[in-house]
């Protein structure tokens, strides 16, 4: 019966060190670099169910993010606030949950190495307090990059408010990662149909034509702005993009909108099925896009077979998967 039991625990421990050893490998394998993954700091969620009730806010903890990432290859995730962001009433309140939360974020980093990153969040529309949390976010606690929202109290990216934000990204040559939030001019508008079926991606549009059409995107030209959802509809009305440049006649539109577009990155998430992706690689080169999974609002598996079945080469998926992360964020090369 000892020797039963001994070779019993001896099988389990060889049975242990095989599955530690399939695991780290899997891990080691694991190369794709998700820039759409949502943290929810237990201040900012409280925050929000201060205001409303959700339903929509899954469980989360940095293990569970982890655990999803694993299943699926993926080796880093740069991590972002769930839309509304920070900006949820009063410049004091503001200031402080974007401290709060990027602080979170930052220890999350320090815990597990090599596998988050951080997109900071601003207090915008408060010029002022973003100036110094960017500072702060980027110097002290060495974030990737800072995560806007595409609108800020009915201004969306391009409204000259937002200027002295982004003469100070454009010196430091800032990646800015953009996310949709709910727009207040058109909630309700299909009865049955939630916000987030047609206005997320539609919010993302109007956001990018504000920076072009504005003179904003020509103005700061060093600053890397990451879409979500492959550019929302923007692909789409590429034709429309060009007719309205070509009507405005200004300088930085002289060549048309296409190649101020072509000069933004664009992650996949939700956009990863072939209309999304045959509209967006039209526009842009594969240079430009990254990998996202919206997690863990989606599955990061959805991301992860969409690219899968869509025909690509094994450079193209290399690029999207690791290849321009690296180049964009140059520390994930070690």
């Amino acid at each position: 019966m000892v020797d039963a039991i001994g070779a019993a625990i001896g099988l389990a421990a060889a049975q242990s060190v095989v599955l530690a050893a399939q695991a780290a490998a899997a891990r080691g394998a694991s190369r794709r670099v998700d820039f759409h993954h949502h943290f929810v700091p237990p201040r900012h969620l409280e925050a929000i169910l201060a205001q409303r009730e959700s339903g929509r806010t899954p469980t989360w903890s940095p293990e569970i993010s982890i655990g999803e990432m694993d299943k699926n290859g993926i080796a880093t995730s740069i991590c972002s606030l769930v839309q509304p962001g920070v900006w949820l009433g009063g410049v004091d309140n503001a200031r402080r949950l974007a401290r709060d939360c990027n602080e979170y974020g930052a220890r999350m980093v320090g815990d597990h190495p090599g596998r988050f990153g951080l997109f900071a969040a601003v207090p915008l529309p408060d010029a002022e307090g973003s100036l110094r949390e960017i500072e702060y976010a980027l110097d002290t606690l060495k974030a990737d990059g800072i995560g806007l929202m595409t609108s800020f109290e009915e201004k969306y990216l391009g409204d000259p408010a937002f200027a002295p934000v982004y003469e100070e990204l454009n010196r430091r040559r800032a990646i800015v990662y953009v996310h949709p939030t709910q727009p207040k001019c058109c909630t309700g508008l299909v009865p049955g149909v939630t916000v987030s079926t047609i206005e997320y991606a539609t919010d993302t549009t109007r956001t990018i034509a504000s920076l072009v059409y504005s003179g904003t995107a020509a103005k700061f030209p060093d600053i890397r702005f990451i879409f979500s959802h492959g550019g929302g509809t923007m692909p789409f009305l590429l034709g429309r993009f060009e007719r309205l440049a070509a009507e405005k006649k200004d300088a930085w539109l002289r060549e048309g909108a296409a190649p101020q577009l072509r000069k933004f990155y664009y992650e996949i998430a939700q956009a990863n099925h072939p209309g999304a992706l045959d509209a967006l690689l039209a526009l842009v080169p594969v240079s430009n896009v990254l990998f996202g999974s919206d997690y863990p609002l989606r599955p990061a598996s959805e991301a992860v077979q969409g690219l899968a079945s869509y025909e690509l080469t094994a450079a193209q998926r290399r690029a999207i998967d690791r290849d321009n992360a690296e180049r964009l964020v140059p520390r994930l090369k070690g």
